[in-house]
């Protein structure tokens, strides 16, 4: 395929040569194995025209996994998984919340705080080992969306105006530490350069390279309920109009599914699915 030098439209409306390596790495990170990435790729080849865009190639991918291997669909997935938490960002706030109790912080979600001049809404206050952190999450629910510098600026003015009334505080036995930024899309370079040189720590679908959103997913089995093959958009809502963000929540209470009406047989595939996402 690469010798044809097929060119695909990324989201964006920019074309780029196609690469049979950036599909092969994508679906090595969601745990397919070799002889699966040859099979996928077969199953693309004939469908691969000049100018196909990346949505495509993903249905496409996204289908022939879900015939194969459930689990492997859903973790290739999670990406668009994360967008259907919307369109409110609190679901995303729950998972970044969950997400940091995994790594050893207490976590509240939706904090009003009083700084030094106004009142502020924090995402999720986070605090270990007698330090603060006030998150400011940033959800997108359009792909094309990324954060310019101008999103960490006004996150660092709400966050100093915090700390200066909080570290003032003799009542509190805490100190607040750092703000932080997370975002289910992209920083610019800009963006990313002054989070760096003022100390703001950003968390993006991509970045840090190598440590952005997905690996701390995988990581913990923080599956969004929205990367589950064995449920329809519609269940789904219902489970999020109910609070139910992650599929370890099923996991953790499969009581909850009966709200659904699932038949048993359903029921029971459901759960195969968030027992396997709940420990790759």
């Amino acid at each position: 395929m690469e010798r044809q030098t097929f060119k695909v439209r990324k989201y964006s409306g920019e074309l780029e040569r196609f690469s049979i390596a950036k599909l092969e790495q994508s679906l090595q990170k969601c745990g397919a194995t070799s002889e699966e990435i040859v099979a996928v790729v077969a199953h693309l080849e004939p469908w691969i025209y000049d100018g196909i865009s990346t949505d495509e190639i993903h249905r496409r991918v996204f289908s022939f996994l879900k015939k194969t291997n459930r689990v492997r669909a859903s973790k290739y997935s999670l990406k668009r998984a994360i967008f259907d938490l919307g369109p409110t960002g609190y679901p995303f706030e729950r998972m970044v919340g969950a997400l940091l109790r995994h790594k050893g912080y207490k976590t509240t979600v939706s904090v009003v705080l009083k700084g030094a001049c106004v009142e502020h809404e924090i995402d999720v206050l986070a605090e270990k080992q007698g330090n603060v952190y006030a998150i400011e999450c940033k959800f997108h629910s359009d792909s094309k969306r990324s954060s310019n510098v101008k999103v960490p600026l006004y996150i660092n003015s709400r966050f100093l105006d915090i700390q200066k009334k909080w570290n003032s505080d003799p009542a509190k036995n805490t100190h607040l530490k750092q703000g932080w930024l997370v975002t289910n899309t992209r920083f610019t370079t800009d963006a990313i350069n002054y989070g760096n040189c003022i100390g703001l720590t950003l968390l993006s679908w991509d970045h840090p390279k190598n440590n952005g959103i997905p690996r701390h997913v995988d990581q913990f089995g923080l599956y969004p309920i929205t990367t589950l093959t064995t449920l329809s958009k519609q269940e789904k809502r219902q489970l999020l109009d109910r609070g139910v963000i992650l599929t370890m929540e099923i996991e953790q209470q499969p009581g909850i599914l009966k709200e659904l009406h699932l038949s048993s047989g359903k029921t029971i595939e459901v759960l195969s699915e968030v027992h396997q996402l709940c420990h790759l």
